[in-house]
């Protein structure tokens, strides 16, 4: 099995759509590849922790692209307070329970309600191999067995996985549009405005144009006794700016 013959199967291509960088590109190389009407977007909407204007971006992006918002049943401060910690790179629950999960479970009732696409789809996502060692052994394409069930055949694809950044941004440029304004005022990467996974660069970046929310992370590392960072620094040791 392969991207071409899943095209021709008539398959629905789900891209999943952050805002940032890698997932505009993303969309890009999906869109140009297949059908339009075989495709969907879809973002796991952070309240509270994502930057300002990201659903406006990717709006604004995917055009005609039917766009599906997926919710979590908790917020990412509910999470981090349950558990008395923030995620750490080990344990990413921010990952699981945030973004993935709500995901999978709006990508399955849109393939209930469309049976046009008889269960078939392929799940696109925007990891790539420059970013981390961890990603670039991940495998390209592949048949999703978890998910395939209850008559669905599920594929995970990462379109973009051997692109490297400066190709990402020619691949926006190419396709007549900017990145997220983060990127124009520093950012490396967008994910949650504080990532446990930003540089120092990123992590104050984020606080300056983020105070409000800056002082909350600070707030909650302070009372949980627990670092946003694996580094076990706290974010005004890590960014030098007080709250």
């Amino acid at each position: 099995m392969n991207v071409q013959t899943l095209i021709e199967r008539s398959a629905l291509f789900a891209v999943n759509h952050s805002g940032g960088k890698d997932s505009q590109a993303m969309f890009a190389k999906v869109k140009a590849m297949v059908p339009a009407d075989q495709i969907v977007a879809v973002h796991a909407v952070l309240p509270e922790v994502e930057w300002d204007g990201v659903r406006e971006h990717i709006e604004a992006t995917i055009g005609d692209t039917p766009l599906l918002i997926a919710h979590a049943t908790k917020t990412f401060f509910e999470m981090v307070e349950s558990r008395g910690k923030f995620p750490s790179p080990k344990y990413r629950q921010c990952t699981s329970d945030l973004k993935r999960g709500p995901i999978n479970r709006e990508l399955r009732r849109y393939l209930k309600a469309n049976p046009r696409f008889g269960g078939l789809i392929v799940n696109c996502m925007g990891m790539r191999a420059e970013e981390s060692p961890n990603r670039a052994r991940l495998q390209e394409f592949k048949l999703n067995a978890a998910n395939s069930k209850a008559g669905r055949e599920w594929y995970d694809w990462l379109p973009v996985h051997d692109m490297l950044e400066g190709e990402v941004f020619a691949a926006i440029r190419e396709a007549a549009q900017v990145p997220h304004w983060a990127y124009g005022a520093g950012m490396s990467r967008l994910s949650c405005c504080f990532c446990i996974m930003a540089s120092t660069a990123d992590l104050t970046i984020a606080a300056k144009l983020n105070p409000g929310l800056y002082r909350r992370y600070v707030k909650t590392e302070r009372r949980l006794d627990f670092t946003l960072s694996p580094s076990m620094r706290s974010l005004p040791e890590i960014t030098g700016i007080a709250a």
